[in-house]
């Protein structure tokens, strides 16, 4: 059996050990919740954009018009942009969807029903 020095010293030895586990892991907590304090605000970012998206690409095509009626180069060329920008992504989007294979079909009902394409 183990002398009761060794046994107290163990068992304070255990105990500065687990405080300083204890503060470790307070500190790598607040270092991850810092860290994802600007992942937090993209998040939100993100999610408010695609409730507003729908009417952003609504609003696009009169304030196109807007813009193009105004003098100047710039203008009517922001008009352009503004006007035809949402219809161009929306195609571009497209096409790259349509060109990606993991995108395909089959593949995506493959992996909802996890089956093996």
């Amino acid at each position: 059996m183990y002398h009761r020095e060794e046994l107290t010293d163990l068992a304070e030895g255990k105990a500065a050990l687990v405080e300083c586990i204890r503060a470790r892991r307070a500190l790598c907590e607040a270092a991850a919740a810092r860290a994802a304090r600007p992942l937090k605000a993209l998040d939100l970012g993100i999610a408010r954009w695609r409730q507003l998206s729908p009417f952003v690409r609504l609003a696009a095509v009169p304030l196109g018009l807007l813009l193009a009626r105004l003098p100047g180069r710039r203008a009517r060329a922001l008009g352009a942009v503004v006007r035809w920008g949402p219809l161009l992504l929306g195609a571009a989007r497209c096409m790259t969807q349509s060109q990606d294979p993991s995108r395909s079909g089959a593949r995506m009902a493959a992996r909802e029903f996890h089956l093996k394409p």
